[in-house]
Parts: C-alpha cells; structure tokens; sequence
C-alpha cells in the first residue's frame, strides 16, 4: 500500500511551518519532515518528527547546495525510506524554502521504485499573510532575505512564489491576507487548484486523499498555456492575454525589453525569433525580475509569440502597445527567411549561439 504524501512549498519559513503544523495536526498517524539548505555551509538539515516527538535531526553535507543535490542525495531517499517503514499512514514534507515541487514531482510519478511505495497527494504553497502581494510581484531577491539556496542563487522571490503558486493543487494564506491579495492568488493559481485562507480550516484528511495529476498541473504550467484561462472574480486583479503568430525583432526585443519585463505583474509564456526560428523560446518573469531562455523546439508546431501578464490595480497602458511595438511589423514579417540568417542577434548571453540553435 502507498503512503500518501503531502508536498509543502513556500518562500516564507513561517507561513511553511504553520501550514504543516496544521495538516499534520489532523492527519492520524503523520510523520512530518522538514528540510533546509543553509547557502552559505551548502549544509542541508533534515527534521523529522511525529506526535512522539523529534525522531530524527541530522545534517548532510551536499556537494552542491542546489536543489537538485538535495533531492537526490536526502531528500527522496528519506521520503522512501519513511513510506516503507509502515509506521505512519502520511507522509508532511516541507521542501527547502524557496524551492519548487516540480522536480520532486516528476521523480516521484517517473521513477518506478518510488512510485510503489508513494502517491504524491497533493503540492501545497504556503504564503504568509501579511505579505503576499509582496512575495508574488516584488522584485526582492531570494538571497535579500537569505531565503536562497546557493552563493549563484539569483532568483527573485516573485518569480519562485508565483512558480509555486502556479503548480499548487492547494493555496494557503495566511488568515489576515487581503482582498486585492486573494483575486491575484486565484488569478495565478490553476482553475481548479483550492485556496484556503487560514490554514486553521485545512482539511487534512481529504487532501491527504487526494492525488497530483502531472498531466493537469503541467497544461497550467506550460508556456504553451494549453488550458484556456478562466475568468477572473473579483475587481482587483487584472489579466492581459497578449498573442501573435509573427516573432518579436530581436533587437528591439534588446532595446525595449524594460516595457514588458518590469513592473509589479507577474508574466509568462512562449515567444519566437526570426533569427532562430526552429526554437521555442521562453519567457517568465514577476515584479521586475525576468529569465528567458531557449526551451525546446517548435518540431511541427506552428510558431506562436504569447504572453499572458497579471497584476493587480489598473491595468499599465503601455502593455499592450509595448508588445505590439516589439514584434515584427506585418513589412517585415513578409521578408525572407535568409534576410535573417545571421550569426549573432545580440541574446547570445540568455538564449546561446544561434548556431546550437539551429
């Protein structure tokens, strides 16, 4: 019989540790572990306790203070070794703060041996209350508030809290968490993801019943956006769905990037290049913070350049305009192809050579 398995994520230790407190409170026979990553020592702790008491509290030395060392090197292996030892009917794990649950999600649904032993139930992200417009569309660092997992961690907190937002089947806040913060928590969050207000009214044993659907989680979280986007309640968050079949110019991409990638909004999705234009580009950003990168190949897809930005208050003006500024014009969308064929585009330091993307 697997054990089932309750993934808490967050960007706020507190908020974390109330959240598990809770589902562990009402969960007959829960066994809880906590995992940390110190940056500075690249030593991860690991915490595990039930109603007797603390069981286990040990320290591994990690290679790398990454979260991909961690999972592999404690973090699944204890997660197994706690489903086989038949002792507790549920597994509270709490990830390293700033960590994202897709990789341990993956692991568990791909690997076989894991698979026998656990359910992934369901992913939580924990926000506290005080603060969540705050960690959703600031452009604070991981790092500014020693929330980050390596020396190299450069994320932004916008962009990790809205990624676990996003993945979440369950969203907690904190019970004196605004309106404006809870209309952009369920803007962000998937269509049928809960969100809780205070983690006094989980319902540990349903959640615990429950079970992570991969295939749902990952149609929301694509920069393809395959699941149509629902309406929005309430009138404090905003929603821009903005979409073209023509590229954006690479060097006005370059010049005016600024327009589309700053401000307290949250914004993902897809884009492509005529300079490289076999390769699905990726775009994701929060409160100022932005990444881009070079994701996998269009293969028989046809191109598609969409981004879909939210926040809340009123809608910034110059959105809609600033993308449309951006793409190719109708002009230059005729010529042909080889008028782009160039080596260099200037997004060499984000995106690689265009000759390995070709």
């Amino acid at each position: 019989m697997r054990t089932p398995l309750v993934v808490v994520t967050g960007v706020e230790a507190t908020a974390m540790d109330t959240t598990m407190m809770s589902l562990s409170w009402d969960l007959p026979r829960a066994v809880v572990v906590r995992h940390r990553i110190d940056p500075h020592s690249q030593v991860l702790s690991r915490v595990v306790s039930d109603t007797t008491g603390v069981l286990e509290h040990e320290q591994v030395q990690l290679e790398h203070a990454c979260v991909g060392c961690a999972l592999r090197e404690d973090i699944l292996p204890t997660l197994e070794r706690l489903a086989r030892d038949g002792r507790w009917s549920a597994i509270v794990s709490g990830l390293p703060t700033g960590t994202e649950a897709g990789q341990l999600a993956h692991a568990l649904t791909s690997d076989a041996r894991l698979a026998r032993h656990i359910k992934l139930s369901s992913v939580v992200a924990a926000l506290g209350g005080d603060d969540v417009v705050r960690d959703l569309l600031s452009d604070d660092l991981l790092r500014e508030r020693d929330a980050h997992t390596n020396p190299a961690d450069d994320r932004g907190v916008g962009e990790v809290a809205c990624a676990q937002v996003e993945l979440a089947d369950l969203v907690v806040l904190g019970g004196s968490a605004d309106t404006g913060a809870r209309d952009l928590v369920r803007a962000l969050a998937r269509p049928d993801a809960d969100v809780v207000l205070d983690p006094a009214d989980l319902d540990p044993t349903t959640i615990a019943s429950q079970r992570h659907e991969p295939a749902r989680a990952g149609a929301w979280l694509s920069p393809d956006l395959h699941t149509e986007l629902p309406a929005l309640h309430g009138g404090s968050a905003w929603r821009l769905d903005l979409c073209s079949p023509r590229p954006f110019h690479p060097e006005r991409l370059l010049d005016q990037i600024e327009r589309l990638g700053t401000g307290r909004f949250r914004s993902r999705g897809s884009f492509w290049l005529p300079t490289r234009p076999g390769v699905q580009l990726e775009w994701s950003g929060a409160g100022g913070q932005l990444s881009i990168g070079s994701l996998s190949p269009w293969g028989r897809r046809t191109p598609v350049t969409r981004l879909v930005l939210t926040g809340l208050g009123t809608v910034p003006g110059d959105l809609a305009p600033a993308f449309e500024d951006i793409l190719l014009t109708p002009t230059e969308a005729l010529l042909d192809a080889r008028s782009w064929t160039v080596r260099e585009d200037g997004l060499e330091p984000w995106l690689g050579d265009i000759r390995d993307a070709a």
